[in-house]
């Protein structure tokens, strides 16, 4: 029998990350400001793990101009949401795991 934390994302797991991720399942897109105000941390905390979600491919950043201001979109790739959802799962799994012997 395997342990479900083995089906832990460790990309998913960081909490940064992991809220992120939640914030951007429940919407097609959001803004990076909306995103930082919402997970509570500065824009350069948000950037760095932005880029880590991104190089897993977990994360899509689209920039954009309105007018002569910069505006950055995020959203979860479909493997993002395949992922935050397998993380959910093994989550789960490990609270609703079978009851302990003794």
């Amino acid at each position: 029998m395997t342990h479900p934390r083995k089906s832990l994302d460790d990309v998913v797991h960081s909490p940064v990350r992991f809220s992120v991720m939640a914030a951007l399942a429940a919407v097609d897109q959001a803004g990076f400001q909306s995103v930082r105000t919402t997970v509570e941390i500065s824009e350069s905390a948000l950037s760095k793990q932005v880029s880590v979600l991104e190089s897993a491919g977990y994360v899509a950043v689209h920039k954009v101009f309105v007018g002569k201001r910069p505006r950055t979109y995020l959203a979860l790739t479909q493997e993002g949401r395949d992922a935050f959802q397998h993380h959910l799962e093994a989550l789960r799994a490990i609270v609703d795991g079978p009851p302990a012997s003794g």
